[in-house]
């Protein structure tokens, strides 16, 4: 039988670390990954046919389980007419009628093929729409992997201890200023400044990316009032957030209208789809009306845009988010009490299906707050996890994820399993 250490042994002779994504790696809790044969609803199967009940979800997209029958039809019927074309197909105009009713911000939309490319677009536009250099983003935030925002970067880069990754000249970086999330009094800073020279502020409305961490209440509206009133964009990243956590995104539940949003993940349902939106005086600057150059081979894919139209489908029903919002809640009290019950120092921050258990800390609201954990006991309760069954992000500052697959029954599995974990 193929094993995990076999195939893991011949990855790392043929890819720099034997993956093409660095955290599932687990360089960070220690170990070796497992190698994934299949996944079905809530559940992965690895080559050992080990079954895990997972909480990555492709990094968030899988809202509605993997291998959801409805999305495979799709993705069958596509597929019997070809899977690319470098030509305009009809799905591509449904998908953005789709975003743009979702999202009374987004008037015009292109889509792409990433997350990175999203938000590398929205930051092109924002300077081209300003004619100012300079960009603000947040300590502990990801946006991808564009040189000018692999400043202070989240996730991946915290895990790794590399916030500033090699081979992005000064002179790029030198151009992206870095923020404390939810301070508001540092961003005014900020403004005052060197507000003349700021195009742009993106932001994670609700943070996946250095672990789960919700805006303070006002925190949002203030960066709409303050970029507002210095004449910069506001952009969204909810390549994570849109769809999931409530119907088109956090804007939404908000009622802020960022300049530009980004979305990626669920929209693809699984397949590599991206998009960035925003208002049409801005969008319109990019090519072929407009001067600004963006373009994809693959972008609007066939196969990505019809698995995306079908998840979309699936979560436009009544009950949805309320599902997702009680599973979220089950999972939180269960791990609450598990921390109390063993007098482990830890917190849990949640919105809806996204969540994130910290260790070592009482609260985490920032980058500086998450850098507080103690990474060395997410690791062995990573293991131990993982042992029992249970596949979560293999990161102490990544985000988790429930889908519509799970049953109240995963998440009581998943409460006992951390439960002994934290009692080890």
């Amino acid at each position: 039988m193929t094993t995990n250490h076999d195939l893991f042994q011949r990855a790392l002779a043929r890819m720099p670390g034997g993956v093409n994504s660095p955290v599932r790696a687990f360089k960070s809790v220690g170990g070796e990954p497992f190698f994934t044969a299949r996944a079905d609803g809530a559940f992965l199967f690895d080559v050992e046919g080990k079954r895990y009940i997972d909480y990555v979800g492709s990094w968030g997209p899988m809202i509605v389980g993997h291998a959801h029958h409805l999305v495979l039809r799709a993705l069958n019927e596509v597929m019997r007419n070809g899977t690319s074309f470098g030509a305009p197909t009809p799905r591509e105009i449904e998908m953005a009628r789709r975003i743009c009713g979702a999202l009374p911000a987004v008037e015009r939309v292109r889509l792409v093929s990433s997350g990175t490319e999203a938000t590398m677009t929205a930051l092109r536009l924002a300077r081209a729409a300003t004619g100012r250099p300079k960009i603000v983003k947040f300590d502990g935030c990801y946006h991808g992997h564009a040189d000018a925002l692999l400043v202070r970067a989240g996730s991946g880069a915290m895990t790794l201890g590399v916030p500033d990754s090699p081979g992005v000249p000064e002179a790029t970086a030198s151009q992206t200023l870095v923020a404390r999330f939810n301070d508001l009094d540092e961003i005014e800073t900020r403004f005052r400044a060197e507000g003349e020279t700021i195009a742009a502020v993106i932001v994670e409305p609700v943070v996946g990316n250095m672990g789960l961490v919700p805006p303070q209440p006002g925190y949002l509206e203030g960066l709409r009032r303050i970029t507002a009133e210095h004449g910069a964009l506001l952009i969204f990243d909810e390549v994570m957030t849109g769809f999931r956590l409530a119907w088109g995104g956090v804007q939404n539940t908000m009622g802020i209208r960022p300049d530009l949003t980004c979305l990626g993940k669920v929209i693809g349902g699984g397949m590599p789809l991206a998009a960035v939106g925003g208002r049409r005086d801005v969008m319109e600057l990019l090519a072929p009306i407009g001067a600004v150059y963006q373009a994809g081979t693959l972008s609007g894919n066939p196969l990505a845009v019809a698995a995306g139209l079908t998840t979309l489908d699936l979560l436009d029903k009544p009950g949805t988010y309320e599902k997702l919002e009680a599973l979220g809640a089950r999972l939180e009290a269960g791990l609450s009490a598990a921390l109390s019950r063993h007098g482990r120092r830890g917190c849990i921050n949640r919105r809806g299906s996204m969540w994130t258990l910290f260790l070592g800390v009482e609260q985490v609201r920032n980058a500086d707050d998450a850098r507080a954990c103690d990474t060395a006991a997410f690791a062995r309760y990573f293991l131990a996890m993982l042992e029992r069954g249970i596949y979560l992000p293999p990161s102490q500052f990544e985000a988790a994820f429930i889908s519509l697959a799970h049953t109240e029954d995963d998440i009581d599995r998943t409460i006992k399993a951390a439960d002994e974990a934290l009692g080890e």
